[in-house]
Order: C-alpha cells, then sequence, then structure tokens
C-alpha cells in the first residue's frame, strides 16, 4: 500500500510530497520550511529515510538539504548537477528501495537540462504514482525558459521527449503529482484540473496532442514575464541553502517607523502592510506600500523588492507578521528590518495618515474618459486577451522604471482582481512631486465586459459610454 500526501505551499503555486508505505517515508521537493513536512511525517506515525529533488529549483529555496539533515535520510539529487554539498547521487534507471516502496529515477529534461521525474512502484512491482516536478503538470508543461534564453528552445523539443517518455513507459493509471502548475509561473500555462494519471494526460496534454514543432511553437510564443527572483533560486539551491529562520522579527518603535516611512523607497526603506487591501485604501501611513496578506503576497513583493532594500512590516498581529516572515523565507528573503504591529493609530505616533478612493469597473464607465488616465497592471499575455479601450499598459513589475509616463490628474489602475492595482497605486504614492488622484479599481477583470466598457486588442482612443 502507498499513500501519498499532498504539502500545498499555495502562495507559491507548488506542492511537496510525503509518500509512505505505512512505515517509511519519501519526501519529493520540499519547500524550505520543513516544520511542516516533519510534523506530517509524526502525525502518520512514519520515518522519513529519502528526500528528492526532481531539480535545481528556480521558484524557491528548497528544504531538502536540511530535511535530509533534520532525519538522516538519503537526500536524492540529480548525478549531473554540480552542487556545494554532499547528496546522493541519482541517475536515471536507478532502483532504489524506501521500505516496501521502490524508487526510479527517469531523466526527463525540459524544465530544466538534470531534470529528474521518480515513478514509485509498490511492493509488488507495479508503478502506482509518478512525481513529474515541472515535467509533465495537468493539461500542461513547465515553462523551457527559465535556465537561459540560449537554451529555451532545446529545452522545449526536450520537454516534449519527455512527457512521451513518461506516457510510453508508465501504466496508465499511475497518478501524476507535479510539484509545479498550481499558480507558480514556473507553468507554462495555467493547469486543467486538481487531479490526474498519466493517461488521463494523453487526451489534454499538449505534449501528446500535438505534433512537435506545434508544441514548440505554441509554448515558446506563450511564455512572459517571470519574477525576478527567480534568478537567484538557483544559484541559493545549488550552493546549499541554510536552514530557515522563522525567529520573530525585531519590535519597530513608532518613532523609529516614521523615520523609515519619511526616508522612503528612493532611500532604500520599505515599509510594507499587510492588512486587507480595502483596509489600506481607507487608511494607511504616508509612504507605507500595500502588500495584503493574501496569496500573491511573496510572488509580487519578492519580485519588485530590491536585493539591497530594508524590509519593514506592518501587521495587524504577530500571527500575521510569522506568516509573511515564512513565506518570505520561503524565497530566501531572511533579512527584516523589524515588524511593528497594532492598531494603526498607535503606530502612527504623528505620522501622516493618507486614503484613496477604491470602485470598480461599472464606476469607471460613468467617468468621462477624456478627463482620466486607466492604468492597465497587468502582464503582457494577460493584456493580449484585451483591455479597456485608450488604457496604459504598464504591468506591475515595470511600474518603478515606467511611473514617469502616468501623468498628473485623475488615475484609474486594474488588474486582473485587484491585488496588483493596490500595489501599483501605494508605490505611485511614493512618487515625490506628482499631483494625482489615484483610484483602484477593486473588481475582477471579467467584469469590464459585464459594466459595458469597450475592450481593445490594440490601443484606441476612448472608453466605450
Amino acid at each position: 500500500m502507498i499513500d501519498v500526501q499532498t504539502i500545498a505551499t499555495t502562495s507559491l503555486g507548488d506542492r511537496s510530497y510525503l509518500a509512505h508505505d505505512g512505515r517509511t517515508a519519501l519526501v519529493i521537493d520540499p519547500q524550505r520550511d520543513v516544520d511542516r513536512v516533519l510534523a506530517r511525517a509524526d502525525q502518520l506515525g512514519v520515518q522519513i529515510t529519502h528526500v528528492a529533488e526532481t531539480h535545481i529549483h528556480n521558484d524557491y529555496v528548497s528544504g531538502g538539504l536540511e530535511l535530509a539533515a533534520r532525519t538522516g535520510a538519503t537526500y536524492l539529487v540529480d548525478a549531473r548537477d554540480h552542487v556545494g554539498f554532499d547528496r546522493t547521487a541519482a541517475r536515471d534507471g536507478d532502483d532504489i528501495v524506501v521500505g516496501a516502496m521502490r524508487l526510479r529515477p527517469l531523466a526527463t529534461p525540459g524544465h530544466t537540462h538534470h531534470h529528474l521525474s521518480y515513478a514509485l512502484a509498490d511492493e509488488s512491482g507495479v508503478v502506482r504514482a509518478v512525481f513529474t516536478g515541472g515535467s509533465m503538470l495537468y493539461g500542461t508543461t513547465g515553462r523551457t525558459d527559465l535556465v537561459s534564453p540560449a537554451d529555451t528552445v532545446e529545452l522545449t523539443h526536450a520537454q516534449y521527449h519527455s512527457v512521451r517518455r513518461l506516457v510510453d513507459e508508465l501504466p496508465a493509471d499511475a497518478v501524476v503529482y507535479p510539484t509545479h502548475g498550481f499558480g507558480s509561473f514556473c507553468s507554462a500555462t495555467p493547469p486543467s484540473e486538481e487531479a490526474s494519471t498519466v493517461g488521463d494526460q494523453r487526451t489534454m496534454n499538449p505534449a501528446l496532442t500535438q505534433d512537435e514543432e506545434a508544441f514548440v511553437d505554441t509554448l515558446i510564443a506563450g511564455l512572459g514575464a517571470y519574477p525576478a527572483y527567480y534568478a537567484r533560486m538557483g544559484p541559493t539551491n545549488a550552493a546549499g541553502p541554510a536552514p530557515i529562520d522563522l525567529s520573530t522579527p525585531e519590535p519597530v518603535e513608532p518613532g523609529e517607523l516614521r523615520g523609515r516611512l519619511a526616508a522612503g523607497i528612493a532611500a532604500g526603506h520599505w515599509v510594507v502592510d499587510l492588512r486587507e487591501r480595502t483596509a489600506f485604501a481607507a487608511g494607511h501611513l504616508v509612504g507605507s506600500l500595500s502588500f495584503e496578506l493574501a496569496q500573491p503576497f511573496v510572488t509580487y513583493l519578492g519580485w519588485l523588492l530590491p536585493d539591497d532594500a530594508e524590509l519593514t512590516l506592518i501587521g495587524e498581529s504577530a500571527g500575521q507578521v510569522a506568516d509573511a516572515r515564512r513565506d518570505l523565507a520561503r524565497i530566501g528573503i531572511d533579512r527584516l528590518a523589524g515588524a511593528a504591529t497594532g492598531p494603526l493609530g498607535s503606530l502612527a505616533d504623528g505620522a501622516p495618515q493618507a486614503s484613496y478612493r477604491v470602485s470598480d469597473f461599472a464606476g469607471l464607465l460613468a467617468r468621462d474618459p477624456a478627463a482620466v488616465t486607466v492604468v492597465d497592471t497587468r502582464t503582457e499575455i494577460e493584456r493580449a486577451g484585451g483591455g479597456v479601450a485608450g488604457s496604459l499598459h504598464i504591468p506591475l513589475h515595470e511600474l518603478l522604471a515606467r511611473r514617469d509616463e502616468i501623468p498628473d490628474g485623475e488615475v484609474w489602475i486594474h488588474c486582473g482582481s485587484g491585488y496588483r492595482a493596490s500595489v501599483a497605486a501605494s508605490l505611485l504614492a511614493t512618487e515625490p512631486g506628482r499631483d494625482r488622484e489615484l483610484i483602484v479599481i477593486d473588481d475582477d477583470w471579467p467584469h469590464a465586459a459585464d459594466a459595458g466598457l469597450a475592450i481593445a486588442y490594440d490601443q484606441t482612443p476612448a472608453l466605450a459610454r
């Protein structure tokens, strides 16, 4: 009997797995906060004897090295990877005994050059599961441009053949357990479902339903921007990550907080408010930035935060700050300048406060198009599906470099749901010498068409009335 437990990290769109036979356990692609894995193993009463990486990850700091050290487990990493720590070299076709289970690495390059999938068989030798990492996902595959632009075409062809190898060599009823594909930018496109088998993928995975050239052309054409912090993850994981630090950040007193806010992001002080975005809009400390502690939090803060910035958190409670710290540590942001918690009034201590309006797409329709600027902070891929006619398209990750393009006056900001629009408004509010009235559209993008706004596929001069 094999039982596979999923340990999801929804904030990054990834899943780790703990597979066991009732006594012995194997962990695949653990996140850095390994306390979650250890707690699950304790709950199940199983011993972790093996930890395996499908690849050197680009979107999070791995917990594999620490988990193996804390449990004494064998740490399996592809033999071809150059790493700065001791590991057990895993090779294509190895037969690895894990209690009553047997594990077979399968070379599946594409997401990276040295990517492995792992077929897991029961004591009778029947493959029950395959852990596919960033290879075969649910109705899609892992993206192929994270190693190097020069390698993207080669890796995309390799990805095509890797998915086909899995389907050719594994039984149709083997359950597929990918690491990526649940909101991670490591996925080439969003996944089609929440569970799948090898047989299911025959009819829905583009690597299996398209010819090779069509697959390669389509995948590459659909690749968009990905978070800047990805560039740091691979080297960190190859060198050997330090154990996670989840200690409580140093408290920041109101006077010190006021000084950091006054210095602002131009001086490298990022004071991030974790409260719900509409609460931030209703009242916040001047100079603070809105990064609501919700699913997109760590992706977008990690994307925008400069490497040398001093990061201070404002939270409603110590628990909220602790959750943010855990999320940040997962992508290697360990150094925090401190945190301030409690009601906003108690933190202000004389510091100025500000607010801005929140509306929806129907509210935008009621405005004179000649009197407002509409800023679309979605990605290029989202924008390709249409945008508000006459709007200025500046993806959120480009905003700080391009904010001079946004004129003074009444500025309406939208994204796909309101999260990025709130971040953008808070960043724009820190720009000195500007006279803008900022309005955040806290609304889902499909409601734009429902409200009667003109949706254009190119830049046209005005909103429909």
